[in-house]
């Protein structure tokens, strides 16, 4: 099992910025969606054994040889995902293929257990932050609706008045908006510009996929930091590992109160 940060193991004790994925860090599959499926299946799984059920998924895409076909991707996510629930194997990929065939909306905006508070902790340690995700579109749009978090937009209010939820972020970036994805290095860049940070070991990239977030942060020369909380990951050795986002800015904390 991979060890999680300490205090000893932090490697950039004073981080420039912090940039996050948002899948599988802030907000994952929104159980809504999925639950019906599983209970048809005879299982009632609670938000914890969803949220595992996705990194298992994702170690699972992890351990392939090549990258999974976009085309594939959800149906091949949804197979290992609906397996660590505990549906029968013989039937996951029928249910995984019905599930794909009828993508409904809000498909990935389900905040996660403990995210809020731990996103409120790491920002304040008051550096620059951003999201960095591989998305459809509609990354920025479900975190702010969801309220974990937003850029200022410029425009005033929300509708009745009301300013946004979440944690203020000076950069949100979709794949499919800007046109380029991780693992390549050129998404952090365009992250990191818009913060006004140099490219560089001191900024943390925090992600859930060795393949994404991993290698696209080593690319960019930046240090990941491995979202892992049950220690699934396939290739544990030079990167650091957290459990949450609390235990991250706790380890933080905890470095610049040393000597």
């Amino acid at each position: 099992m991979a060890s999680a940060v300490s205090d000893s193991s932090i490697g950039a004790p004073n981080p420039s910025a912090i940039l996050l994925d948002a899948g599988g860090v802030l907000v994952f599959p929104e159980p809504a969606n999925l639950l019906p499926s599983l209970r048809g299946a005879g299982l009632e799984p609670d938000l914890a054994a969803l949220e595992r059920a996705h990194y298992h998924a994702m170690a699972a895409q992890d351990r392939e040889a090549v990258p999974p076909a976009p085309a594939t991707w959800w149906r091949d996510y949804l197979t290992s995902y609906l397996a660590a629930c505990g549906v029968a194997e013989a039937s996951c990929e029928r249910l995984a293929t019905e599930i794909a065939q009828h993508p409904r909306r809000y498909g990935w905006a389900h905040a996660g257990l403990g995210v809020k508070d731990g996103l409120r902790a790491l920002a304040g340690l008051g550096l620059p932050m951003g999201v960095v995700s591989n998305s459809n579109g509609t990354v920025e749009g479900d975190l702010r609706r969801v309220g974990v978090c937003y850029v200022p937009d410029g425009d005033g209010p929300q509708a009745g008045g009301l300013p946004p939820e979440g944690v203020e972020m000076g950069v949100i970036l979709d794949s499919a908006v800007v046109g380029v994805a991780k693992p390549d290095p050129g998404i952090f860049r365009i992250a990191l510009d818009a913060l006004n940070v140099p490219a560089g070991g001191t900024v943390l990239h925090v992600g859930d996929s060795l393949r994404y977030d991993v290698a696209g942060a080593l690319a960019a020369g930046l240090q990941p930091v491995h979202m892992d909380p049950y220690g699934l990951c396939a290739a544990p050795a030079g990167h650091l590992h957290v459990r949450s986002l609390a235990e991250l800015a706790g380890a933080l904390i905890s470095t610049r109160r040393s000597p």
